[in-house]
């Protein structure tokens, strides 16, 4: 993540101080590169330039340009600081963490060496801890602007016997210069700074107990509180954060945590490119997860409820009722009588074809597009289903609605796949009628062998199929042209099976788009019918199966085009042009 955090200080003396900050450094390309530099000298530029600020940071604390470096920093000077706005002493070359993975720098100072950098964390500081504040002045707050960078910031306080109140003000603060991606980091950086607080906070409390234990501070400020105050501080006033906490290897812990936090907040947020608008299966299974997030909610809302109202049983009725469940030896015994057995499934559409054969697969594939009932009867309920999930391909996902397996019949308005088992009668007029096909599953007899080409499947091989409907499909019929199209795929034995899938949602997409004109065509703008004619001629979908295919998909789109229609049609500006 391209972002600095910094730990900030409001001195009695000096104001607002930046005492810590850790800011991430892209390794650059080596030097030697273009110019044929030997390996030795490669490295060396490695050491010395790998850091880049690391470096100069080092240099201007050596002894040798130690006065020309310190004219040249931009941070404050030594005669401006005192113990408690400064947190590494004179010469300390700061610390640095090598991520090899991603070849990038964590390089931690008390100031950024850039001055654009330094002037950036200086001007969100001196805002965390004066006028960007919260009520209370102790919890987070986001705050910044495009020309100087958003910064998330959490005020808090820790404990000190010395201090006005007994307490100091700090800030840990997080700046970049992507405003969302800031603030969808804002869950994840106030849980972690948090803890990172909550430690300081205790190693802090831990020394101001002792401190008042040893010598109570309250008392002796009372004693002397008419002297004035300049006169109470007798030099005190400034005190390290390590002397606060006790804790030498503070500044050592806090490179850690901010390179860590730095580096997660970077890896739990990854972009992805979206070429185009999400496709309307996409808006139809979003909206069908929020339906099912608000049924499980209410689902839990009404389970709590009825435990509330639920009458507690005496100690007798719950044993008896314990008593019906089955032993922990029972269930041992039927997981060791259990033996997996090889399901009979269909893989693909094309494997599907080749088991049914063409003829049959046709007329079901022609019942499935136009919208019609497909009723499946085996006694094998993962046949079933795997004959649903295949079937299910040839249609978006606002046109499916499945009963896997039912021991009744089902209307169907209620379903366009139903699954039953063979004992199940089904309707007169539905065998009878043109808008349902049934497919039953009977027990070949051993003589009967499936279609050449079939792909290695036995555990079929045991399995008749008959497809019958009251309209079946001619074999001369030409068909809705999405199925000739998906036909000419599964037949090209030049096409794996990923292709003919890929074929199969571009295919879906093309007439989804179709359907989408068609629908804002009459249900939104209420044309004509004669237009209508002319739009489906223009659309390549003026014969009759192809018409039907349209309204049947039309019942598919999702609630948000539909409500987006809708209300662009309702507002004034959608309704000037058409004036």
């Amino acid at each position: 993540m391209n972002a600095i955090v910094a730990l900030c200080h409001f001195c009695e003396l000096h104001g607002p101080r930046t005492l810590f900050c850790t800011e991430v450094l892209h390794a650059p390309l080596p030097q030697g590169a273009g110019n044929g530099d030997s390996p030795g000298q490669g490295e060396q530029a490695e050491e010395e330039e790998g850091g880049i600020q690391m470096s100069s940071r080092i240099r201007a604390h050596s002894p040798a340009e130690g006065a020309s470096a310190e004219s040249s920093s931009p941070g404050p000077k030594k005669s401006d600081m005192c113990e408690g706005c400064r947190s590494l002493a004179a010469g300390h070359p700061g610390y640095i963490s090598h991520d090899k993975e991603t070849s990038i720098k964590y390089v931690s100072h008390q100031h950024p060496n850039h001055p654009q950098l330094f002037s950036i964390v200086r001007q969100a500081c001196v805002r965390s801890l004066s006028c960007e504040v919260c009520p209370g002045r102790e919890g987070p707050i986001f705050f910044g602007d495009e020309q100087h960078g958003f910064v998330f910031s959490h005020t808090f306080f820790i404990k000190d016997s010395l201090a006005r109140g007994f307490q100091r003000w700090y800030s840990i603060i997080a700046i970049m210069m992507d405003r969302i991606y800031l603030i969808n980091s804002w869950p994840f950086l106030l849980g972690k700074i948090r803890g990172i607080i909550d430690e300081l906070q205790g190693k802090a409390l831990k020394v101001f107990e002792a401190e008042q234990f040893g010598c109570p501070q309250r008392a002796q400020r009372m004693n002397t509180a008419f002297t004035p105050f300049l006169h109470q501080r007798n030099g005190n006033a400034a005190r390290s954060l390590t002397s606060l906490t006790s804790d030498d290897n503070l500044w050592a812990c806090l490179h850690t945590s901010f390179a860590w936090l730095l580096k997660a907040c970077g890896s739990r947020l990854t972009e992805k490119l979206l070429e185009g608008a999400p496709t309307e299966d996409t808006l139809v299974q979003m909206e069908k997860l929020a339906d099912l997030e608000e049924e499980s909610e209410s689902w839990d809302n009404s389970e709590a409820e009825e435990e509330e109202k639920a009458p507690v049983l005496p100690e007798g009725a719950g044993g008896r009722e314990l008593a019906k469940c089955p032993t922990e030896s029972s269930l041992l015994s039927d997981c060791a009588n259990w033996q997996p057995r090889k399901l009979s499934v269909f893989k693909s559409l094309r494997h599907m074809r080749q088991v049914l054969g063409a003829p049959s697969f046709r007329m079901l594939a022609w019942h499935v597009l136009m919208g019609n009932q497909v009723i499946w009867k085996s006694r094998d309920a993962d046949l079933v289903h795997s004959a649903f999930e295949v079937l299910r391909t040839m249609l978006p996902v606002g046109c499916v609605r499945i009963i896997p397996y039912s021991n009744q019949y089902e209307e169907a308005y209620r379903c366009n796949f139903l699954g039953l088992s063979p004992h199940v009668q089904i309707p007169s007029h539905v065998l009878s009628s043109e808008f349902a096909v049934v497919v039953e599953a009977h027990t070949a007899p051993r003589s009967s062998l499936h279609p050449a080409g079939c792909e290695d499947d036995q555990s079929l091989s045991k399995y008749e199929f008959v497809v019958t409907s009251g309209s079946p499909v001619a074999a001369d019929r030409v068909g809705p042209t999405i199925l000739n199209k998906m036909e000419a795929a599964l037949t090209n034995q030049n096409l794996s099976v990923g292709v003919v899938d890929q074929c199969l949602v571009c295919l879906k997409e093309e007439w989804m788009n179709k359907v989408k004109v068609l629908f804002k065509f009459t249900k939104v703008d209420s044309r004509p019918k004669e237009d209508t004619q002319k739009l489906l001629s223009i659309l390549g979908a003026s014969e009759e199966d192809n018409v039907k295919l349209l309204k049947f998909w039309m019942t598919g789109l999702s609630k948000t085009y539909k409500s987006h229609l809708m209300s662009t049609v309702r507002s004034p500006t959608a309704s000037e042009p058409r004036n």
